[in-house]
């Protein structure tokens, strides 16, 4: 049984068993899953294949005896000519001082390590005296703790697969084996140990790319499933002719991605599940338009609506703009931490006698003392600001109320379907008509002083700038404009009559919500701030965003800035000042200056950054896959999660026989699939 602990196989003992736990293997199933981290892959290619700076093997003949110098404490360099297909090559090694009484002039070598082109030269990791046909062709690297080395490791896995081998079950049902053409699980286990060649190697790591999302996929699925049918009874009989009356009271039309996504919120709104759904869309493509739609749809079925936001002043924005769009056809109220006193009891008063039919506020209508009539539905806006915690308390104020999360960080779709793959996902992603696009323009730092007086030409046609520094004081470590340095400077340059305010993240709450009411209201000119005005603000006037040092920021981050600016009438600027000096800051910044679409920049993001820079490390909520990659293997994905679509809304685990060792197998796995039948 692959059950059994680790110490039931022969030759590991206490100690071994001891290191083995720092690798978190307690049983044989542990240890035989336990996958390679990479693979060190020695194959001979024409040195006319080689790339540079690829790791790369080449065999030739030992020139010269080779020279060794040392330097600094217990430091050494090893240094000699290859002769390679004719061709001399130079290889350097470091602090391997013993391999010069190994190597021999005239010896035949195999060589494996970073190619330098330009120099024709090898910085070596691997060597052996003597021809590349002795050795493996592909050599798994395993992470290793304690008194393991990885041959140590090697013997040990290879011994369970021996002994064990019987008990690895095949999980996946045939037809995917056969449709996909993917090995069976105990042949692909046997090759990401010992691949025999490249071509198995890449199969087998299918096999399990595809198994690892499968089961994560349909774990989610499962998890949507329980969530819809443990939360019945909340179908929202709404008035689509009154629902209809109020969009066309609008003074533009809804885009077709508007519509869609409006249709979505409103089937759920109808269905007798709770919803649990995400609105993305990019910053100016009219999620509130539609989030205020929804809101009115919940009120002409009876019900009470709740919109929170993360800021006081985005709430108030907010209850502006929804207290001008609905007019008398809904009692709008605004709940903050600073309402208090007399005014907060009324208010409070209304929300539980149903006098009040929206209530728009901040993480302050989660309190205990806020208590709604009938919630209904509840919005939650720039979702990912919020804690689980939060969001699960305002869910709990009503009856099962339908929730909706909405952000303008545009996720990408194969992020989107793995981290949020609970919830359903709506996408706005096309802008309304006649919608000015921001310019965007890269420049140097030298310059500034040119875009200072394009600045105050600005400022003098009554129009307002956002500076941006990563920073909020000076730091040792990095060499970047500071914000407090920048607003000083920025102060000193512009005429008296141009305010510079300062806002950064270490300001109190209530006076960062001062300077940003000055600025909306145009009593600041130009305001330097670190990132802490990415989400939010609505100030149309502003049509200038600068921000410095912008390699050191994502593109999404990036664009997430841009979008505080195009909000009114006139053209609008973005301008980044950057002098990146690698490859992927320089891609960085011509990207943004040729693309203003966020789902674009989001999934170029992704491929340059990775998945942590849009949720946090920490808490991302995207799960680790020991063979899996997200963003290489996204296809795999999409397919898993259309087959795992299929097999839930088909009832394949409980019904077809052929998928019984899968459910086995997630009913293991997972605690909550005892509640299937």
């Amino acid at each position: 049984m692959i059950s059994e602990l680790v110490t039931e196989i022969k030759g590991v003992g206490d100690k071994a068993a001891e290191d083995l736990s720092l690798m978190h293997i307690h049983t044989v199933a542990d240890l035989i899953y336990y996958f390679p981290y990479r693979y060190d892959v020695y194959e001979i290619r024409p040195l006319s294949e080689l790339i540079h700076e690829d790791k790369v093997t080449i065999e030739g003949r030992v020139v010269n005896d080779p020279s060794l110098t040392f330097f600094g404490r217990k430091k050494s360099r090893l240094s000699f000519t290859v002769e390679v297909e004719g061709v001399a090559i130079k290889a350097v090694m470091f602090n391997r001082a013993f391999a010069k009484k190994q190597i021999k002039a005239e010896n035949i070598i195999t060589l494996t390590g970073k190619w330098d082109a330009h120099r024709l030269q090898i910085t070596v990791s691997n060597y052996k005296v003597g021809p590349a046909e002795d050795q493996e062709k592909i050599n798994p690297i395993y992470s290793v703790k304690g008194d393991f080395t990885n041959i140590k490791l090697k013997k040990i896995i290879q011994k369970a697969i021996t002994d064990y081998g019987t008990g690895i079950d095949e999980i996946l049902p045939e037809r995917y084996l056969q449709s996909y053409k993917i090995p069976n699980r105990k042949d692909a286990l046997f090759t990401m140990h010992f691949p025999k060649d490249r071509v198995a190697l890449k199969h087998a790591r299918r096999r399990f790319t595809y198994e690892e999302f499968l089961l994560f996929q349909l774990k989610m699925q499962l998890l949507r499933k329980l969530k819809r049918e443990s939360t019945q009874g909340n179908a929202q009989h709404y008035d689509p002719i009154l629902v209809q009356e109020f969009i066309g009271g609008f003074p533009f039309s809804l885009t077709s991605a508007q519509e869609k996504s409006l249709n979505q919120i409103l089937a759920d709104l109808k269905s007798p599940y709770r919803m649990n759904r995400l609105l993305q869309g990019d910053v100016g493509s009219g999620k509130t338009a539609v989030a205020a739609i929804s809101l009115y749809a919940s009120i002409t079925a009876g019900k009470q609506g709740a919109l929170m936001v993360p800021t006081e002043i985005l709430a108030e924005q907010h209850y502006q703009s929804l207290t001008e769009l609905f007019g008398d056809r809904a009692k709008i109220v605004l709940l903050t931490g600073s309402i208090k006193g007399k005014r907060r009891k009324e208010i409070l008063a209304k929300v539980l006698n149903h006098e009040a039919d929206i209530v728009v506020g901040t993480h302050a209508l989660i309190q205990d003392e806020v208590i709604f009539n009938d919630l209904g539905f509840a919005i939650v806006d720039e979702q990912h600001r919020f804690g689980v915690e939060q969001r699960r308390i305002l869910r709990d104020k009503g009856l099962n109320p339908d929730v909706l999360f909405m952000t303008a960080t545009p996720i990408p779709r194969t992020l989107a379907i793995t981290a949020f793959g609970d919830m359903d996902v709506s996408v706005i992603d096309e802008m309304p008509v006649g919608r000015k696009e921001i310019e965007t323009l890269w420049a140097k730092e030298n310059t500034f002083e040119r875009i200072l007086t394009f600045i105050e030409q600005r400022v003098a046609e009554g129009e307002q700038a956002y500076v941006i520094s990563p920073l909020i004081e000076e730091s040792d470590k990095l060499d970047i404009q500071n914000t407090v340095d920048l607003f000083h400077q920025l102060q000193e340059y512009f005429p008296k009559e141009v305010k510079v305010g300062l806002m950064h993240g270490r300001l109190p709450a209530a006076e960062k919500d001062g300077v940003m009411k000055q600025f909306a209201v145009n009593d600041i000119q130009v305001l330097v701030s670190t990132t802490v005005v990415e989400v939010g603000v609505n100030v149309p006037n502003a049509t200038i965003m600068v921000i410095y040092d912008a390699e050191r920021f994502g593109l999404s981050q990036l664009h997430q800035l841009r979008g505080r600016v195009g909000r009114g009438e006139k053209q609008s600027y973005c301008i980044l000042i950057s002098e990146p000096k690698g490859e992927v800051g320089k891609e960085r910044m011509r990207i943004m200056t040729e693309t203003t679409n966020g789902f674009e920049l989001s999934e170029q993001d992704l491929k340059l950054r990775g998945p942590g820079d849009f949720f946090g490390k920490k808490q991302s909520g995207v799960p680790e896959f020991k063979v899996a990659d997200m963003i290489h293997d996204y296809r795999a994905l999409e397919t898993a999660r259309k087959d795992a679509q299929e097999i839930i809304e088909e009832n394949l685990l409980e019904n077809d026989a052929e998928y019984y060792p899968l459910r086995q197998y997630i009913e293991k796995q997972f605690s909550f699939t005892d509640k299937l039948d």
